[in-house]
Order: C-alpha cells, then sequence, then structure tokens
C-alpha cells in the first residue's frame, strides 16, 4: 500500500463531503470549513506526484505547511500542526504503538497552539479517543480506530462548545457536530479503510 494512495483516499473524502461540512459549520460557525478543507485537500492532491517516494516523514510534513499555506482560518494551523508533529515524531515504519506516542505528542502540540482541551468541542475530541484506543492495541485495531473516530465526531454534538467561533452560541450549539471533528474523523476513517482493503 503507497503512502500516495492513503493520501489520495483520505483528501478525496473530505472533497465528496463538502456540503455536509459547509452545513455543519453554518450550523454554529462561519460556513467556510468545507470549502476551506476541500482547497487544502485539493493542494496536497497536486502535490502527490513531488511527494511520491519521499517517505511518510516527509510527506506528512509537507501536507503540514501545505495546510497552513492553504486553509484559511484557524483550520489551517491546527491541521498543518497535527501533520507536521506527526511528520517529525513518527518512525519509518511506525507501529500502533509508535501511532499512539506522536498522536500524544500531537495533541498537546495543538493544546498549546490553540488553548482546547478535551471535551471543549473540538477535534482533539476526536484525536484522544483514538489515541487511547491506538494505545491500547489488539484484536480488529483498525476497526475499532475507525469506529471510534466516526462515534467521537458524532458526541460532540452533545458538548457546551467553549473554544472557537461556536462557542460564542451557548447553548445554541448543542446539538450540532463540530465540524473540525466530522473532518478529523473522516480523515481517520478514510485512512482506515484503506489500510484494510490492503
Amino acid at each position: 500500500m503507497s503512502i500516495n494512495t492513503i493520501i489520495q483516499n483520505a483528501t478525496q473524502t473530505l472533497v465528496d463531503h463538502l456540503e455536509e461540512l459547509t452545513a455543519l459549520d453554518q450550523a454554529i460557525g462561519d460556513g467556510d470549513h468545507g470549502l476551506n478543507m476541500k482547497r487544502g485537500a485539493q493542494a496536497i492532491q497536486a502535490k502527490l506526484a513531488e511527494m511520491e517516494g519521499t517517505g511518510l516523514n516527509e510527506s506528512l510534513k509537507t501536507m503540514g505547511k501545505t495546510c497552513v499555506a492553504m486553509i484559511g482560518g484557524s483550520s489551517g494551523p491546527v491541521f498543518g500542526t497535527l501533520l507536521m508533529t506527526l511528520g517529525k515524531e513518527l518512525p519509518a515504519n511506525p507501529t500502533h504503538q509508535d501511532l499512539a506516542l506522536a498522536l500524544r505528542t500531537s495533541i498537546e502540540a495543538l493544546t498549546r497552539l490553540g488553548k482546547a482541551q478535551v471535551g471543549q468541542k473540538t477535534l482533539l475530541d476526536v484525536l484522544d479517543p483514538v489515541q487511547k484506543v491506538l494505545a491500547q492495541g489488539g484484536d480488529d485495531l483498525i476497526a475499532r480506530v475507525r469506529q471510534c473516530a466516526l462515534d467521537s465526531a458524532a458526541a460532540t454534538a452533545d458538548m457546551d462548545a467553549t473554544r472557537g467561533r461556536s462557542s460564542f452560541l451557548g447553548e445554541r450549539a448543542k446539538g450540532h457536530v463540530d465540524p473540525g471533528s466530522r473532518s478529523t474523523a473522516l480523515i481517520i476513517a478514510a485512512v482506515c479503510d484503506t489500510l484494510s482493503r490492503a
């Protein structure tokens, strides 16, 4: 399974879910999350040939820099920091324990960046439970990580928003899934689906 295949599938799922992500952000944000993620995804796709054969770490760093440059709003720095930190922390051929450790470091970097904590209706509410599943390991790990990501994103609908634009809505943000969490879950699910077919 080539890294570029995983990247292509993960980025394409964001493009394919443009309308859903836009609708989620229109409910509790400024409505541009879908377009921003599509812009970043397509910019990464345009670099696939350049990334061919560069390895996991360099690919992650390139994607992170692309996110920072191309994705508007807070999502650019957030997803850029996530990807660049993973690129820095992961070995070339990571195990699930390596992924768990790198993801923990990435969560800490994002916490410093956005002053957000788990439970505040952000993508951390997907990354943190996924990190814990990876750390546990065990049977059917890919399927469990996938389901954890999707379930955790859905669960943000029941959370109070205390960070970001949605925090201005107070109780009105309840009942709405956090767009960044949904994007994160879509990416993780696409990676898991691609690995499962390998």
